[in-house]
């Protein structure tokens, strides 16, 4: 009888795998397939970034059901990719094999994924009261690196190299394309269970900040309409013009971070420039694009290898504590920019300082109007939103630079 199962069980090498893995490994991919649904659904709910999400729970679902012995060997492996081919021959090898390796190993390995969402990113930002009141939004941005800051000596407390550490804690600037740029400069080996990490807590941000909001600010201060702060006008070109300035002297002094400087500032010039062309094609086709395959790709390198590795839950908890940190001081610098202000500035929009382009800015804005309907903060909060990133991009040019001249 056993023999009959083992020959019915032999047609179907998915579930064959199964038996003839450790039981550690076979449970950790059971929890992952049933986690690439759960994402999937709150995905689909909304309550999580759909665009991200759906992709990615499909992705971690499916590559850890297709498990099977890879021809003319005998391990464990998918069709879907291999993420340690090194040698031109394997690369070459490999594209023959997994369908999604020219992906992986032509955008995301050189970190133009990252590069191609920036560019997205830049499109659809608006740099009006970024460019009208830099100050200002520097001054909210710079306490909201709080988490990027700390996480690193917490990290390396935790037996993480200095590497690692600061790959780990780009995690507070929630800014995702950051976080898989640094990573793969400085901790290729961790680049997955980072990167998968980051932009699950990101999903998880629209609906965890609210709470921290109504925790540390006032009721009575969350609902400042600003109405008695005055913005600027700012015509198209002299944002092109702030663009190429700012780009080429952010490149100048952090080459090692000049792609995404330039990625980035790039969509902004487009978008003012009036390219309607590029303008459809850069968020329609490569952020739309890049977002799908980016959240796909990672769901498909989560294996159920990563997930066994002890390192992982130090990850979990890091990840949690970088965007708890940068939360708080954001929401602290926010306090601050009030009370400089006398009670000009809403100090929600500290929150918009943890640079997640647009999300953030909705958290602040959506928490503004709730508690007054007259509140109207969404053009104000793009400011340090904005600011977010260029901090963040800053940080992790230092992080990489140092790290480097350390290590050489």
């Amino acid at each position: 009888m056993q023999g009959i199962i083992k020959e019915f069980v032999s047609i179907f090498p998915g579930i064959e795998s199964f038996f003839l893995m450790d039981p550690q490994m076979a449970i950790a991919r059971v929890l992952l397939i049933f986690l690439g649904f759960f994402l999937c659904y709150l995905g689909h709910k909304k309550i999580l970034d759909p665009l991200l999400m759906v992709p990615m729970g499909i992705g971690i679902a499916m590559v850890n059901a297709g498990i099977l012995f890879m021809p003319n060997t005998d391990k464990l492996g998918t069709m879907f990719l291999n993420a340690l081919v090194e040698t031109p021959a394997e690369h070459i090898d490999a594209f023959q094999i997994y369908f999604l390796q020219p992906i992986y190993a032509l955008t995301f390995s050189n970190g133009l994924i990252a590069c191609l969402v920036f560019i997205g990113i830049g499109t659809i930002t608006e740099l009006d009261f970024f460019i009208a009141n830099p100050k200002m939004s520097l001054l909210l941005a710079i306490p909201a690196e709080l988490g990027t800051i700390l996480t690193f000596p917490i990290a390396l407390s935790m037996g993480f190299t200095p590497s690692e550490s600061a790959s780990i804690s780009i995690i507070g600037g929630a800014d995702g394309p950051m976080v898989l740029f640094a990573s793969l400069q400085l901790a290729r080996h961790l680049f997955v269970p980072i990167t998968i990490v980051a932009y699950i807590y990101l999903s998880i941000i629209y609906a965890g900040y609210p709470f921290l909001i109504k925790l540390i600010i006032p009721k009575q201060l969350q609902g400042i309409t600003m109405s008695d702060f005055t913005v600027k006008k700012v015509s198209s070109g002299e944002k092109i013009a702030f663009s190429i300035v700012t780009g080429t002297v952010l490149c100048l002094l952090f080459p090692v971070a000049s792609p995404l400087f330039v990625s980035f500032f790039l969509g902004v010039i487009l978008r003012e420039s009036q390219i309607s062309r590029y303008i459809y094609i850069s968020d329609n086709v490569i952020l739309s694009g890049s977002t799908l395959f980016l959240g796909f790709t990672l769901g498909c390198l989560l294996s159920a290898d990563i997930v066994v590795d002890p390192k992982m839950f130090k990850l979990i908890f890091l990840g949690f504590v970088a965007l708890f940190l940068s939360g708080v001081g954001g929401l602290l610098g926010g306090l601050i920019a009030y009370n400089v202000s006398k009670g000009k500035i809403n100090p929600v929009l500290g929150i918009a300082g943890v640079s997640c382009v647009p999300t953030t800015a909705k958290v602040a804005h959506k928490c503004a109007h709730e508690a007054n309907s007259d509140a109207y903060i969404m053009p104000y909060a793009m400011g340090p939103c904005i600011a977010g990133v260029i901090t963040s991009a800053i940080i992790t040019a230092c992080y990489i630079t140092m790290i480097s001249n350390f290590t050489v």
